[in-house]
């Protein structure tokens, strides 16, 4: 290996224990030693189809994931196809309902695609996507036994989830112990030298470590990464459960108004966890950010949220898509006009009520959220602002309802 590639080589190792890295087990001294050694090892990223969309949450693990891949290691995408029907309890406060074999069937449909847009599936060194109902469908009673035989109930209800729901009264369902024991199986079954996986996976994962130690006698790297959370607030930035998500496989307008809608507060972790924008860059961007009001000539925070929408979406989509969707910001959220495409509805009607009209159109999901709507004066017909819900509509062929900022239906007759 001559200097230049060496240092690369180097190079590219730090940005592994680093970027998008929030601690290592046993030790960052001890995954660099092996790393700079050349040997390969195998590295994997589980996550269970709750959902039909990955989103930017799982973006960090991604790209982590894809340093790793272009450095030669071998990397496994797991699907949990069966943990997915028992419910992980991580960084819940109540019990997750388990899904059923049809519901992961119907979320697993997109994954490749959407995984696909970080990570190669295809070149010469692919991704390997694995079910971990491969061998957990297969695992009998008397395995299941001596795999918890490694445990102890201690161990398990220290847990800080546990701990916050037993000081709230709240049950803590038998299978919950139970997961940590199968995601740690996986590790077992796959025999892999390594996990990526975030902070709230962290017990799951040094889980498998153990198992990894006791069945295979070889020790087992865990990279924690951190969550995508609003620092003031500390609240997730993505979750499934609320449908507060940016997806990987959003259409490039909605994606780029969707993280031009996320808070100030949140641009510098986005930057630092969801592209790859050099970290020079991006402490340059905090410090205009941070000096804004106090010297001349700092930028305002949406111009640099600009920055981050454009990265993003070219990095799904692409660069003329991202060029797009900022042409089509402007154009519809600063300038107040109307996008460039905008869906029909038809109808042979000439006057609706308004309520009626949100609904039909389904621009609201019922009545109650139609009137609520315009209570809060987010509806707008041709520009105009509607404040009452009483008096009938005028239907004009080419009319535009506009609902909130994103959402515009343009009537025909």
């Amino acid at each position: 290996m001559d200097k230049i590639s060496e240092a690369c080589f180097l190079a590219k190792i730090e940005e592994v224990l680093t970027r998008y890295v929030d601690k290592i087990y046993p030790s960052k001294e001890a995954l660099e030693k092996v790393l700079r050694s050349g040997k390969k090892l195998t590295f994997y990223h589980g996550i269970d189809p709750t959902g039909p969309h990955l989103h930017l949450g799982h973006s960090t693990n991604l790209l982590l994931m894809r340093r790793l891949q272009f450095l030669g290691h071998k990397i496994i995408f797991l699907v949990g196809s069966f943990t997915a029907r028992i419910g992980d309890p991580s960084d819940k406060d109540a019990t997750r309902k388990p899904l059923t074999r049809k519901q992961i069937e119907d979320n697993l449909k997109t994954y490749k695609e959407q995984a696909n847009k970080i990570i190669d599936l295809k070149g010469p060194n692919p991704v390997l996507i694995k079910f971990n109902s491969e061998w957990l469908d297969k695992l009998t009673l008397e395995e299941m036994f001596k795999l918890a035989a490694n445990f102890t109930v201690q161990q398990i209800i220290e847990r800080d989830l546990f701990q916050k729901r037993i000081k709230a009264n709240k049950p803590i369902s038998l299978h919950e112990f139970l997961y940590p024991l199968l995601q740690g199986y996986d590790s077992v079954a796959m025999n892999v030298d390594g996990e990526i996986g975030g902070t709230d996976q962290t017990f799951n994962m040094l889980a498998g470590r153990l198992l990894v130690q006791k069945y295979l006698g070889k020790e087992k790297f865990v990279i924690t990464t951190p969550l995508l959370v609003n620092p003031k607030t500390g609240k997730k930035l993505m979750s499934k459960s609320e449908g507060t998500y940016i997806a990987l496989d959003n259409l490039p307008n909605d994606m780029y108004g969707k993280v031009m809608a996320l808070p100030d507060e949140t641009i510098i972790p986005c930057f630092e966890l969801c592209t790859e924008v050099p970290l020079q860059i991006i402490k340059e961007h905090e410090k205009a950010l941070s000096a804004r009001g106090g010297q001349a000539g700092k930028v305002n925070p949406m111009e640099i949220k600009k920055k981050l929408a454009f990265e993003i979406v070219k990095m799904y989509s692409s660069e003329k898509d991202a060029k797009n969707a900022e042409k089509e910001f402007k154009r519809v959220f600063q300038k107040r006009e109307i996008p460039s495409k905008v869906p029909t509805f038809q109808t042979p009607q000439k006057s609706y009520n308004i309520i009626d009209l949100l609904v039909e159109t389904g621009l609201a999901p019922s009545r109650s959220e139609a009137k609520r709507l315009i209570e809060q004066k987010a509806v707008e017909l041709d520009g105009k602002l509607i404040a009452i819900y009483q008096s009938p509509i005028t239907i004009k062929d080419g009319m535009t309802i506009r609902v909130g900022k994103r959402r515009f239906i343009k009537i025909r007759l």
